[in-house]
């Protein structure tokens, strides 16, 4: 037979329930409200940052979708001064100064420089080719072709190129500079 060592102190405590101890419970349910409560907060504060994100993301959305909504007709009329510019510079010399055509070539001329205004206000630019180094962003280089110029410079353009606004419209189709051929020293010899 085993001898029953409890203390009667020992004994009130292991009776003891939550209800026993108010206090402790109480310390219990306050504590967990607290995590609950932080939790919430940190929920709110991530739904208020995803919220402002969504928000700042639409609005720069909208803004692009704005500045950028002409970009498909941009393109197609791109051809229209293509063809304008061409037949401009297949006009003579002396065609230009002749009575009866003179009108018919000035009319084309203010043309193209209307066309040219109504690119410059919807933020559509040429772009500069001719002299500059070969930009893969910018142009698509077709040919090389030999040149005094140094390797990789734009000696020839074959097409216009044209941003809108910052982004490019349509590349530059150009023949750039060959790397010229050194003879070659046959050091052996």
């Amino acid at each position: 037979m085993t001898e029953d060592t409890t203390t009667p102190e020992a004994e009130d405590l292991r009776g003891e329930t939550a209800a026993d101890a108010p206090e402790v419970a109480e310390h219990d349910a306050v504590s967990g409200l607290q995590a609950e409560l932080e939790d919430m907060r940190k929920q709110l504060l991530y739904a208020q940052a995803e919220t402002q994100n969504v928000r700042r993301r639409m609005e720069k959305d909208a803004q692009d979708a704005r500045a950028y909504a002409a970009t498909s007709f941009a393109r197609d009329i791109l051809s229209v001064a293509d063809n304008l510019a061409r037949a401009l510079s297949a006009i003579p010399p002396a065609m230009r100064e002749q009575e009866g055509t003179k009108a018919v070539v000035q009319g084309i001329e203010m043309t193209a420089k209307e066309l040219e205004n109504v690119f410059q206000r919807n933020g559509i630019t040429r772009i500069e080719s001719i002299g500059s180094p070969l930009d893969p962003n910018r142009h698509q280089a077709m040919v090389e072709l030999p040149s005094d110029q140094p390797a990789g410079t734009i000696v020839q353009e074959m097409q216009a190129g044209y941003m809108i606004k910052d982004r490019l419209l349509r590349p530059a189709l150009v023949g750039v500079a060959k790397a010229s051929e050194q003879p070659r020293v046959d050091l052996e010899a």
